[in-house]
């Protein structure tokens, strides 16, 4: 009883943040659904007093856009590729950081680095890493010659330098540049979480294992991997939400409005890219229809993730 007189003071500490969790979080949901109901809304025309009728018309529209189909499976070739790579990569740093004790604290800093600066300027990083100016271009009006950090690299072994992010590029040398970039950008947050799941491990366990002379490998597989499920399950869900949602890499590494090379700026756009475009025509309707789509499509992804977390994962 003395506990429920006292409720009112509860709630009034929490109402600041409630109120901006509606505001700034609940609200813009809501209204997102709302207009991707209204046929072909328009803020402009809306402002002008313009009505528009309820229907299934922006969803219609927004999947009969070839570009639309084109930045869908933009979006899940990088998921595909990226998200299985960067969790094993994160899984074998992890266990090789877990057994080195010397600087172990150092390298953990070093790892977690890239997780806290701007994906936007490690982009232009490995813009220029892999990009190619001046007269390797063939443009003899700039008299530089640069094949980039990555090309140098590939010509000192005796191989001819590749384009992988000029106009002249592939759509493969760019996906192989963004998959590189992502996994790289991924890893720090997917080492530390496992990192932490490796230390909490009873140690009897291996403990056991040596005393039966159990080999290496088999130590991994047999009793690391399943200790750990959870937490790979968990980064595998994050990343594959992640991966739906990225965008800011590719603007980091081709520049402002591009997702691909100058001939074909729209070559690597993804589904966010797509949001944005539409937003930046005035076309909120569409806009709003295609991030309740994403939304969707992430829901069904992380759905199937627990199912099969349910099968695999040892709590």
């Amino acid at each position: 009883m003395v506990e429920s007189k006292h409720q009112w003071k509860a709630w009034l500490y929490l109402a600041p943040a409630i109120v901006l969790l509606l505001v700034f979080t609940v609200w813009p949901i809501v209204n997102t659904v709302r207009l991707s109901f209204l046929e072909n809304y328009n803020g402009m025309k809306a402002a002008g007093g313009a009505t528009f009728s309820i229907g299934l018309w922006n969803y219609e529209k927004v999947l009969s856009y070839p570009k639309f189909t084109d930045t869908l499976f933009n979006t899940i070739i990088l998921c595909v590729l990226t998200v299985p790579i960067s969790t094993i990569l994160a899984l074998l740093i992890a266990v090789a950081l877990n057994s080195i004790k010397p600087l172990q604290k150092t390298l953990q800093t070093i790892f977690f680095l890239p997780y806290v600066t701007n994906s936007i300027a490690i982009g232009m990083v490995f813009a220029a890493m892999f990009n190619v100016i001046g007269s390797a271009l063939g443009t003899p009006q700039e008299n530089i010659e640069s094949y980039g950090i990555i090309n140098n690299i590939i010509m000192l072994f005796g191989f001819d330098h590749q384009s992988w992010i000029n106009s002249t590029s592939t759509y493969e040398a760019n996906l192989f540049v963004m998959t590189v970039y992502i996994v790289w950008n991924a890893l720090p947050f997917k080492i530390l979480v496992l990192l932490g799941g490796l230390q909490s491990i009873n140690k009897q366990y291996y403990d056991a294992a040596k005393i039966d002379s159990t080999p290496r490998r088999r130590v991994f597989t047999r009793i690391t991997v399943p200790l750990l499920s959870p937490m790979i399950a968990y980064v595998v869900i994050t990343g594959f939400i992640g991966g739906f949602k990225e965008y800011s890499s590719i603007i980091g590494v081709f520049g402002d409005k591009k997702m691909g090379p100058p001939d074909d700026p729209d070559r690597l756009n993804t589904m966010v890219g797509f949001i944005y475009d539409s937003l930046e025509k005035n076309r909120e309707g569409l806009a709003s229809a295609a991030a309740i789509i994403l939304f969707g499509i992430i829901l069904v992804v992380t759905f199937i993730n627990l199912w099969v977390s349910k099968k695999r994962v040892h709590y």
